[in-house]
């Protein structure tokens, strides 16, 4: 990964923090971008600008460059525009992990239009928007790429469904995800650029590790059995995921393209 340069969404804290250093430690400049405020109908609070901060000076510490920006997945011209601002300082894009996602466990209400609405276009939309943004300069390049959209088990299952707005959303989502990578990788394989998903269980981030969700697994015992994975381990952490993000950014994953790759301790096998 030496001299590369790798955008990552959601990069403030969880996952996204734990990709931008691990790739960073592999020698990658660090485009890290997050929304870096809470959404009113998700019912957990986001990463903060200081968070991404302390994601960027992660960076910085091992000796890498990181342009760290602050944008909505959903706006495109914004994206656009911090994408445009770090490839003028750091050069073009070798790397694009969209990681961005949000998710609301609890929130019941079948008719939520606002939350179905918000949920699909961070995940979704803004992993389309990530691309689009992207991609121009991994061509221009001219070098291949990689690009990892971060995705879930309930890209791959429907395991846990209670007819509620949010499941529906993240579930759609997610599965939309697996469609965009598969077409992407299509779209862009004859400039030898690679797009592929990872599918997490539950992972031991802010996103899952929150007040609002410990009372919701409070107050439903049978979530918790939905949620059970194959291995006897509740949840896996962000370095399991970020293991299989690196390995497909790295060379050695040069032929693996239109790949949904889980890492699920065995959640998808039931």
């Amino acid at each position: 990964m030496t001299n590369k340069v790798a955008l990552i969404t959601g990069a403030a804290r969880g996952q996204g923090r734990s990709h931008a250093v691990a790739l960073a430690n592999e020698g990658a400049d660090i485009i890290a971008i997050d929304i870096a405020a809470d959404v009113e109908s998700i019912p957990y609070p986001l990463g903060t600008k200081d968070d991404l901060e302390e994601t960027a000076q992660l960076v910085r510490d091992t000796g890498r460059r990181v342009a760290a920006h602050v944008a909505d997945v959903r706006q495109f011209a914004d994206l656009q525009a911090c994408v445009q601002s770090s490839i003028a300082e750091l050069g073009d894009i070798g790397v694009v992990v969209a990681n961005a996602g949000v998710v609301a466990p609890g929130k019941t209400d079948p008719q939520d239009h606002q939350l179905y609405r918000d949920i699909v276009e961070i995940n979704l939309f803004g992993a389309w928007n990530t691309i689009a943004a992207t991609v121009p300069s991994m061509i221009r390049k001219g070098q291949g790429g990689s690009i990892i959209l971060i995705s879930s088990t309930q890209g791959l299952v429907g395991r846990g469904g209670d007819g509620s707005a949010a499941a529906f959303a993240y579930a759609a989502s997610k599965h939309g995800i697996v469609g965009l990578m598969r077409s992407a990788a299509n779209a862009h394989a004859q400039h030898n650029i690679r797009v592929n998903t990872v599918h997490p269980t539950g992972v031991a981030t802010p996103m899952v590790i929150n007040d609002h969700a410990a009372q919701f697994f409070r107050g439903t015992p049978t979530a918790a059995k939905v949620a059970t994975n194959l291995l006897p381990v509740p949840l896996i952490q962000p370095e399991d995921v970020t293991n299989a993000v690196v390995w497909l950014a790295s060379d050695k994953a040069r032929y693996v393209t239109g790949v949904a790759l889980p890492v699920d301790a065995g959640f998808t096998a039931m």
